[in-house]
């Protein structure tokens, strides 16, 4: 299993366990961290499940598509760092991935 930390807006922390293959989504429904609304269920049609990509993974999780980043368009505080949490996908390269929850979404 893959660990990611969610940290939310206050900078509590929260590390969970990722099953690889899944979304970062996913694994934050699953693992009731708040934050992520996920209003759309993962389908790239709303902003609800925005997050804040540490600096030092920016590079490993890659960058946003041409829907995502028109997706991110209705997003709260949009940052250089911002994703979706439905377009990333858990694999074992993200072992240790921590990404920052916004104060709200959309």
């Amino acid at each position: 299993m893959t660990k990611v930390t969610f940290i939310d807006a206050s900078g509590a922390s929260r590390a969970v366990e990722a099953q690889d293959g899944s979304t970062l989504m996913e694994t934050a429904l699953r693992n009731s961290v708040p934050g992520i609304e996920a209003e759309c269920g993962g389908a790239c049609a709303c902003a609800t499940c925005h997050v804040y990509v540490a600096p030092e993974w920016t590079e490993a999780v890659g960058s946003a598509s041409p829907m995502e980043e028109d997706m991110l368009d209705f997003a709260a505080d949009v940052r250089p760092n911002s994703r979706l949490s439905c377009q990333i996908r858990i694999s074992e390269a993200l072992d240790g991935l921590v990404v920052t929850t916004p104060a709200k979404q959309g």
